[in-house]
């Protein structure tokens, strides 16, 4: 047993050492951007956009398609997250404030998440050669609603993402983008920092 653990530790430290430079370089920014946003620093979106296009390269060789594909639509609204945190700072104001979810927001957000769950599913097992098609649409659906969230500075943004990143750790395990989910996993604990940070805004402003 304890020579089939000291393997794995080994393999696994190999496959660290072996892993590209695009995906080690794909790690860093994507730690930098979404520990900075989750300090509410502006700089998380040229970071972010750095990030989403190296990911882009990486998805597309792992064939996750879904996952290629949001990287487009997180290209889009990390420039809108930008232009929409900095309008104000421009404008001399103060910074855009947090704010918390609505009922209508949730309602919303449900029926968004189970549409753009079953359709590219469906389109993509029938058409492609995707690992995995429902899952993969299912996180890519989750991500969708976070990233709005989070570029109109919604607090549960990152309980979303807590959610999502959980599921995206056993994806990239299983298709041996080792470096990735680690970054996932670091992923889940900024956002639950994001999440403390952000409600401590939120409260301090209704006081």
């Amino acid at each position: 047993m304890t020579l089939t653990v000291g393997t794995a530790i080994l393999q696994a430290v190999d496959y660290l050492i072996q892993s590209g430079w695009l995906e080690w370089a794909g790690v860093f920014t994507g730690i930098l951007c979404v520990w900075l946003a989750a300090k509410n620093n502006i700089l998380n979106w040229p970071i972010a956009i750095v990030s989403v296009l190296i990911y882009t390269l990486i998805f597309f060789e792992t064939r996750l398609y879904s996952d290629m594909g949001l990287q487009v639509y997180f290209l889009l609204m990390n420039i809108y997250g930008w232009y929409f945190w900095s309008k104000k700072k421009n404008a001399g104001e103060k910074p855009t404030p947090v704010i918390s979810i609505t009922k209508p927001e949730i309602i919303l957000s449900v029926i968004a998440v189970i549409l753009l769950t079953l359709i590219p599913g469906f389109l993509l097992h029938q058409n492609t050669k995707a690992a995995y098609p429902y899952i993969d649409s299912f996180c890519t659906a989750c991500s969708l609603v976070a990233q709005v969230f989070l570029a109109r500075k919604v607090l549960q943004n990152w309980l979303i993402w807590i959610f999502v990143d959980i599921i995206y750790v056993a994806v990239y395990l299983s298709k041996g983008l080792y470096p990735t989910a680690m970054m996932y996993t670091l992923y889940i604990y900024i956002a639950w920092m994001g999440y403390q940070e952000w409600k401590k805004t939120l409260t301090a402003a209704h006081d």
